[in-house]
């Protein structure tokens, strides 16, 4: 590829910027922009020191000999250190006098006659003795390290229970996504040799039941890996029963000991794979380890989310994502602090249900999905307005880049002006946090996830690996390891080598594009392969989104490209608009001249569609790629497993005919 080619158009302009609230610097764990430079300076030009230091904070079995051992692209951290991550989460947060403090604070979805739901308070001390009755139970049932155990459960505590006892013995998790279909179970499976499934009844979503157990009885017919699943009462209602396969959960700890010492794992050791979501082919299996893992989980909760020890933080992730994993379960455990789980859908009953769980329980710390801050603007603020919000002092993005819009709607109507946001950048591939503001430290703006975390050697290059000046987009590269990489695909260690290391030499390649404006800051324009190609011009999709959105009338759009005879390529555009907001041909021909204000001709839609609602994973993330077989072709044929509603493929495929 020739060099210019690598070069993606960047038009989307934000001069707002916004410090760090002087009260909120005061008490912060980085207090200002020198102290930030004076760290990740030190972590860039001296990492084996600075995360020496930071390891300090974890418990150690044994010490480390080496604390990076890399040849590129293979690393390994912490080099003889010997901990346990379910150690390091529970019985650590005792030791320093939390063993009363709540770990995990529950939230059914459904409510009672006077509005209320089932809520459940877990200390630290509880959940300790839960984890240990459970990985005594699965020793029992023979689970060993180094197996693979597959979990494939609702939002509730005792999915967490499962993933932490896992890491307790030492056998690696695979934690599948509960919205999943058989297939995607028996694929999975397979791929990780797993002889183990722990799962649920049933899992309640909208009001509903969501068939686990019957989910996993059909994949079941498909591989003969499985010999035992566990089963958790969640729903009570019937399922289908094989005798001595399928075992009840609590069969599984009755009379089992509370006392399960911590297997003392190798820093290199699994700690789980994690299957990624989408492909038509076979499944990915992100690799990652113990040490360095939790370490960045840890220090990324601490500073990112600046946790103080009165905290309650709450992550709406769930926990069949990398989100989960880090934000819901380890970072948070790892840095002693109070997290909330949430069982259900954000708008159950209603697109207020959220703002009643702040309210209800004092949420200091929000992090959620753009995804989702669009649906409550779509909902409208009155929603928000009837409920107290004031224990909020900090909130965050996850998931995909958030447009300025949605980011200063979140700040002013959500935060009410008085709470620093940090929307950051990471992956399933990275483990944690890798570009991000410090909330105490780092002056934000609208839309950019702003500078690199410690130990993050982030770049724009070209392809030969160049480094791309200011406004110039380009591909997002990290140069240097850090601790929570990945080290692998499972099964599949050329994959690893080929996918993440060989298109810009010598560099990880996260596949998204970006650009680094005047003030080093990282604004990332979506994934490379979302990139469009009009008349030799490179835009990418996430900034004609953002002008689109910055219109009064629109709620949220989705670009892609599609063929075009004179351009190669064109863009369709799909939108919703806010409530009360008809469809027109004038309006269509409004926005197009809005975006061409907004950005130029060159990204002005070829195509809009407009439509009631875009297809999602559950997780809130907008799949882009049925909407651009759609707009190719008129048909879906890839992968729609992740796809939480399925009738809007088959009403926009019906707007499509029209």
């Amino acid at each position: 590829m020739a060099e210019n080619e690598s070069a993606i158009q960047s038009s989307l302009q934000e001069h707002r910027i916004f410090p760090p609230p002087s009260a909120f610097s005061a008490k912060a764990h980085v207090k200002s922009m020198d102290e930030y430079k004076r760290m990740w300076r030190e972590s860039i030009d001296q990492p084996e020191e600075f995360f020496g230091r930071m390891a300090q904070d974890l418990h150690w079995f044994k010490k480390w000999d080496k604390v990076l051992d890399w040849k590129s692209p293979y690393a390994k951290w912490f080099v003889g250190g010997k901990l346990n991550v379910a150690y390091n989460c529970l019985d650590h947060q005792i030791d320093q006098g939390r063993g009363d403090k709540t770990a995990i604070l529950w939230e059914s979805e459904a409510l009672d006659a006077s509005g209320k739901p089932e809520v459940r308070k877990i200390t630290y001390r509880a959940l300790r003795d839960d984890v240990c009755r459970f990985a005594n139970g699965l020793k029992k049932l023979g689970v060993k390290k180094g197996d693979r155990i597959t979990i494939y459960m609702p939002m509730v505590p005792e999915a967490a229970v499962a993933m932490l006892a896992c890491a307790r013995i030492g056998a690696a998790h695979s934690v599948i996504f509960g919205g999943f279909s058989s297939q995607a179970i028996s694929d999975r499976v397979e791929d990780a040799k797993s002889n183990l499934i722990i799962t649920a009844d049933g899992g309640v979503r909208r009001g509903g039941d969501v068939p686990l157990k019957e989910n996993v009885d059909n994949a079941l017919q498909t591989t003969s890996l499985v010999k035992k699943v566990i089963v958790l009462k969640r729903t009570g209602k019937p399922v289908k029963w094989v005798e001595g396969r399928d075992i009840w959960w609590s069969d599984v700890i009755a009379g089992q000991s509370a006392d399960c010492p911590a297997e003392p794992m190798d820093a290199e050791d699994m700690l789980y794979v994690l299957y990624t979501s989408g492909s038509t082919g076979k499944p990915k299996g992100i690799l990652h380890t113990t040490a360095g893992y939790l370490l960045s989980c840890q220090m990324t909760c601490k500073y990112v989310f600046d946790l103080r020890d009165e905290d309650l933080y709450w992550c709406s992730a769930d926990i069949g994502w990398v989100t989960g994993h880090s934000y819901v379960v380890y970072g948070p455990l790892a840095a002693g602090t109070t997290t909330l789980m949430y069982e259900g859908a954000p708008n159950f009953p209603d697109f207020s249900r959220f703002w009643a769980i702040i309210e209800r329980h004092k949420v200091n710390v929000f992090y959620t999905a753009p995804t989702a801050i669009r649906a409550f603007m779509r909902a409208g603020r009155e929603l928000v307005d009837k409920h107290n919000l004031s224990s909020l002092r900090l909130l965050g993005t996850v998931g995909e880049p958030i447009n300025p819009e949605a980011w200063m709607w979140y700040h002013q109507v959500i935060g009410h002006g008085k709470c620093p946001i940090v929307d950051t950048w990471w992956q399933t591939e990275t483990g944690a946090i890798m570009i991000t503001p410090l909330p105490g430290a780092t002056p934000t703006k609208p839309g950019t996830a702003t500078l690199p975390f410690f130990g993050i050697d982030a770049a724009v290059v070209d392809r030969t690996g160049k480094e791309l000046p200011a406004n110039q987009g380009g591909l997002l590269v990290i140069r240097k390891p850090w601790p929570s990489m990945l080290r692998g695909i499972f099964n599949d260690p050329d994959r690893y080598a080929r996918q993440y290391w060989t298109d810009v030499p010598g560099m990880y390649f996260s596949g998204d594009g970006a650009r680094r404006d005047e003030d080093g800051y990282f604004w990332i324009m979506g994934r490379v392969d979302d990139v469009i190609n009009v008349s030799g011009h490179r835009l990418g999709t996430m900034e004609i989104e953002s002008a689109l959105v910055s219109h009064e009338y629109v709620a949220e759009a989705a670009v892609v490209g599609m063929p075009h005879d004179l351009k190669g390529q064109g863009i369709a555009a799909f939108v919703t608009l806010e409530a009360g907001r008809q469809p027109s041909e004038n309006l269509k021909k409004e926005l197009i001249a809005w975006v061409g204000k907004q950005i130029g001709s060159l990204a002005k839609p070829d195509q809009i569609r407009f439509t009631d609602s875009l297809p999602k994973t559950r997780s809130g993330k907008i799949m882009r790629r049925l909407l651009k077989e759609l707009a190719t072709s008129g048909e879906v044929k890839g992968d729609t497993t992740t796809l939480e509603d399925f009738s809007v493929l088959a009403r926009l495929k019906e707007q499509d005919e029209k």
